[in-house]
């Protein structure tokens, strides 16, 4: 078992005040409290509802990951930077990042312990080193922490958005030129399987630029389900593959989005910025005689369009 301790810095829910310190959402902090994992001034707690207040010291005990047996991943992932502290990965499609109880199959999750990953704990036994998550059908570029203090480390910088990514994505058709999209993104009230741009929701805003013909780029000032998805929609436009946002009936089998770039100050301070290559599927679609120089820094092709997310 990992024991995590934390001072109360305001009066706040403990599920709530826990979910910001471990970057995780309230459900799964609500699985820990249920299991007597938490406990204020010592004291274990039933509820998540319990009010803290300065000074009280939570602490929380994270079982170790080698209590789940992993299931047999028979896929391979290509990694792309490694060392001591943190392995960035190449996401292909159709891998889904962690276990839910809904989905039987293996998952990234399985594949590192499967390869003897000794990593983070601060997110659970399913979340094994997972600071950020991306969609099944997504692929890309993905950022998995070694230790607990990595995994604190880069949490913050999603928080204050000092960690970003650039998206590279196929449309239905061309954007016309570059936009920000400022709206709040919930879960659709009329289908809760979708999130939607709903009044009250939580604050989303993506830069879209366009590269060639149908070939385009976001960058995530924030991080919602499907926020590059929901925001496409306020443009008129969708990303080939998605039937939820999109047509029903597209033959292309998966979401045409790939997490391209991925830019993070490591432990040690260093700067890094990780490309993706796109995978094979994607590439097919991609326009032709379309020159590598046009997606191999996407940073650099947003610099002048910062600004359009500042008005």
């Amino acid at each position: 078992m990992d024991k995590q301790k934390f001072i109360a810095d305001e009066t706040i829910r403990v599920d709530k005040f826990l979910a910001n310190k471990l970057n995780e959402n309230r459900n799964q902090i609500e699985q820990l409290i249920k299991k007597g994992l938490v406990s204020i001034n010592s004291k274990p707690i039933k509820k998540g509802g319990v009010k803290l207040k300065l000074n009280d010291i939570v602490e929380v005990t994270l079982p170790k990951t080698d209590e789940i047996t992993p299931k047999e991943a028979d896929f391979e992932i290509p990694i792309l930077y490694e060392d001591d502290d943190l392995l960035v990965i190449n996401k292909p499609p159709g891998v889904v990042v962690h276990p839910a109880p809904s989905y039987k199959e293996a998952t990234l999750v399985d594949w590192l312990k499967q390869k003897g990953y000794s990593l983070s704990t601060i997110a659970g036994d399913e979340r094994f080193g997972i600071v950020h998550r991306i969609d099944k059908d997504t692929s890309g570029a993905l950022v998995i922490a070694k230790n607990n203090k990595t995994h604190e480390f880069l949490s913050k910088q999603l928080k204050d958005k000092s960690m970003g990514r650039y998206y590279l994505m196929l449309l239905n058709e061309p954007l016309k030129e570059p936009k920000c999209i400022n709206a709040p993104i919930a879960r659709n009230p009329k289908n809760r399987l979708k999130m939607g741009i709903v009044e009250g929701g939580k604050d989303a805003k993506t830069l879209f630029v366009p590269i060639l013909e149908n070939l385009a780029a976001a960058k995530l000032f924030t991080g919602r389900t499907h926020q590059i998805r929901v925001h496409l929609t306020k443009l008129g436009r969708y990303i080939l593959g998605d039937t939820t946002y999109g047509k029903k009936d597209q033959k292309i089998p998966r979401v045409m989005l790939h997490a391209r770039e991925l830019y993070f100050t490591h432990p040690n301070s260093k700067k890094i910025s990780i490309i993706a290559p796109v995978f094979d599927d994607f590439k097919k679609l991609m326009p032709k005689g379309i020159e590598n120089e046009k997606i191999s820094n996407l940073s650099s092709r947003f610099d002048p369009y910062d600004g359009l997310c500042n008005q």
